[in-house]
């Protein structure tokens, strides 16, 4: 157990076990991992580690020539591992984008499915309470038909989530080297493995735009779409899909 305890966080933890291993278990249901690691920054700066070559480093905190965000996506069904790099940081839009890609990228291969189940960590950028990351989520519902069941992990809890040990991986791919360019970042993600498989990598060079809010009235008709679950509405909640016109 690490940091504070919320009252239902036993709750929680009961309900997301339940979620997904029916998910792990059914045929139409397909669980994602999803997160996003810390900013990365770009340039020639000592990270500490060690690494087979002697390499020069910087050692002020000079502003970088770039930052990345890496948006990750496990699998753990399949020991998949997806990331999307972004420019900028990861907003709600930089992360349904990721989720979209992934998803168009792969339909086709998991026919049968007709329920994701996501597992995130209750951040600022994608909680069930965060008005531009439910617009976005409730849009990809409607475009793919396809139902999405948010299950979330209790604050100071996000180590349980699984895509969090993907991070861990990544940090030992690159830990000594200088990651002084972007396609320097990206070959080691691309080098990494993850239970034998290497990752889909993906950059996206788009500025996203930080600080999007829907209004009350947008948001309350927003939640007539959402089934959130009695008792713990902000950690589990079901948007299915409108049926599509004819």
């Amino acid at each position: 157990m690490d940091g504070k305890k919320i009252p239902e966080t036993d709750a929680i933890f009961e309900q997301i076990h339940r979620v997904n291993r029916e998910a792990d278990e059914s045929d139409n249901q397909l669980r994602v991992s999803a997160d996003c690691k810390a900013t990365v920054k770009i340039g020639e700066f000592s990270r500490g580690g060690t690494c087979r070559v002697k390499v020069a480093a910087l050692d002020h905190d000079y502003t970088p020539d770039a930052t990345l965000v890496p948006i990750g996506m496990l699998v753990p069904q399949f020991d998949e591992v997806a990331m999307v790099f972004v420019r900028s940081p990861a907003t709600s839009d930089a992360i349904v984008d990721a989720l979209d890609c992934y998803w168009r990228q792969n339909a086709e291969r998991f026919d049968g499915i007709d329920t994701l189940v996501l597992n995130l960590d209750n951040g600022p950028e994608n909680n069930s309470r965060r008005t531009q990351f439910i617009r976005r989520v409730v849009d990809f519902v409607d475009e793919h038909q396809l139902t999405v069941r948010l299950a979330y992990y209790p604050p100071y809890h996000s180590k349980y989530n699984p895509v969090e040990r993907v991070w861990g991986v990544l940090e030992n791919e690159w830990n000594g080297d200088l990651l002084d360019t972007i396609p320097a970042a990206l070959g080691h993600a691309q080098s990494m493995t993850w239970n034998g498989n290497h990752p889909l990598v993906r950059f996206v060079d788009k500025v996203y735009e930080s600080g999007k809010r829907l209004g009350a009235a947008a948001m309350r008709a927003l939640e007539n779409r959402l089934q959130r679950m009695p008792g713990l509405e902000k950690w589990f909640v079901d948007i299915v899909p409108r049926p599509e016109p004819g």
